[in-house]
């Protein structure tokens, strides 16, 4: 029979993908008001996340940051000498974050981060006409991080942990472009997983050149997450020697959650505050997904992506006692090649604006908000290696997230 191509990612909480290849960038919300950047950035625990070896110059013992966003989407496909043209249902993605951390001694602290950084939701009209690569998919995924800090010196500090990955997938595309059942209903497989884990690493450290002016480093290492015993299932396909047995079998893949490191610099003027940080994702490592099932069938689908990286640009005024102000811009390059262009990630190289504040309620605790829109450049491309051929068009893609958290000091 012909190849079964399924598409399935593993890793993160329900959401769209809308930064490089399935990596979501919303982990703190004066971070993302800011054009996420944070990597050299002290004023609050979502430094467990951007940098853990910054946690030893927050002034309070205990920090606590919490905070959701809703991500509002939409992916327009059309092929104009085809006549046709698809929209994505408008889904709404709710990432989460919390981190916490606190000051053992004056030159150590500790701290937990729950986050959420890679993932994908997207939802096509069933029977499309790529529903041969994707109908719909569903990532959920929890990163859980324990660091620790340590001061070498008022202008040094250290700090990392390990990082526990649990996840879930469920996913849904038409077999082929034209194969049916008997009453002429599409040909489908079904993959559902859940209760994949694994385990990774983080480092980063810090030095401040001056009181005002810090320069950050943060790595965080490649995760391979692997699906051993999921559950396929084969739907709607006809009766035939030459096609797989409708019903479930198992199946086994992995997808690499590649390694990232961000450097970059925070300088402090006045009631003003600059920020930048350059992040480098190591996406090289994802050459192909490769799927075997349990009725000995394979899927081998190439992916060649390659390593790209995000310029990231965020501002901070304090306006008052109790209001802060932050604006930021990033640059977000895809990862994806031309003719590997697959439909379940539709997404391209794009430019961030985003914005927010914090409202101080008091001398404790401050109220976060932060959006973002994100827009894609419009794009040309084709995945090359499905069933029936290339499959190809034009994709215009948007996002906007509204953002809420807390912030919690003592």
């Amino acid at each position: 029979m012909r190849k079964l191509l399924l598409l399935v990612l593993f890793v993160s909480v329900t959401m769209v993908t809308y930064a490089g290849g399935y990596r979501v960038s919303v982990q703190g919300q004066r971070a993302m008001a800011m054009g996420h950047t944070g990597v050299a950035v002290v004023n609050s625990a979502e430094l467990v996340f951007f940098n853990p070896a910054g946690l030893v110059y927050l002034e309070n013992k205990l920090n606590v940051s919490v905070g959701a966003s809703g991500i509002f989407t939409d992916v327009i496909y059309q092929n104009e000498n085809l006549g046709i043209s698809s929209e994505t249902d408008n889904s709404v993605g709710t990432p989460l974050n919390l981190y916490a951390s606190y000051q053992l001694t004056d030159w150590m602290s500790i701290g937990l981060g729950v986050y959420t950084p890679y993932g994908s939701e997207v939802t096509w009209p069933t029977d499309w006409a790529g529903s041969q690569l994707v109908n719909n998919i569903d990532l959920a995924a929890i990163y859980i991080q324990p660091v620790v800090s340590f001061k070498l010196s008022d202008h040094f500090s250290i700090g990392g942990g390990p990082i526990y990955v649990t996840g879930s997938v469920n996913f849904n595309r038409n077999a082929s472009r034209t194969t049916t059942d008997i009453d002429g209903v599409r040909s489908n497989i079904t993959v559902d997983d859940s209760g994949v884990t694994n385990w990774g690493w983080s480092v980063g450290a810090m030095f401040n050149p001056t009181e005002n002016f810090h320069l950050g480093f943060s790595y965080r290492s490649e995760i391979i997450i692997e699906s051993e015993d999921g559950e396929a299932t084969f739907a709607n396909f006809p009766n035939s020697p030459a096609a797989p047995a409708n019903g479930t079998t198992s199946f086994r893949a992995e997808l690499p959650l590649p390694a990232e490191l961000t450097v970059g610099l925070s300088y402090e003027y006045k009631k003003w505050l600059f920020a930048f940080d350059y992040n480098r994702q190591f996406w090289d490592v994802y050459e192909s997904l490769d799927i075997t099932f349990g009725n000995g069938q394979t899927s081998i689908n190439p992916r060649n992506y390659k390593n790209s990286s995000v310029y990231r640009f965020g501002l901070q005024y304090d306006a008052t006692e109790k209001i802060t102000l932050r604006a930021g811009y990033y640059r977000d390059e895809s990862p994806v090649q031309p003719g590997f262009f697959a439909p379940e990630t539709p997404r391209n190289d794009s430019d961030g604006f985003s914005g927010g504040l914090s409202f101080a309620i008091s001398s404790k605790l401050a109220i976060d908000a932060s959006f973002f829109y994100l827009r894609f450049e419009e794009v040309d491309e084709s995945y090359d290696f499905g069933d029936g051929g290339p499959f190809g068009g034009t994709y215009k893609s948007s996002a906007f997230a509204p953002g809420l958290g807390l912030t919690y000091k003592m």
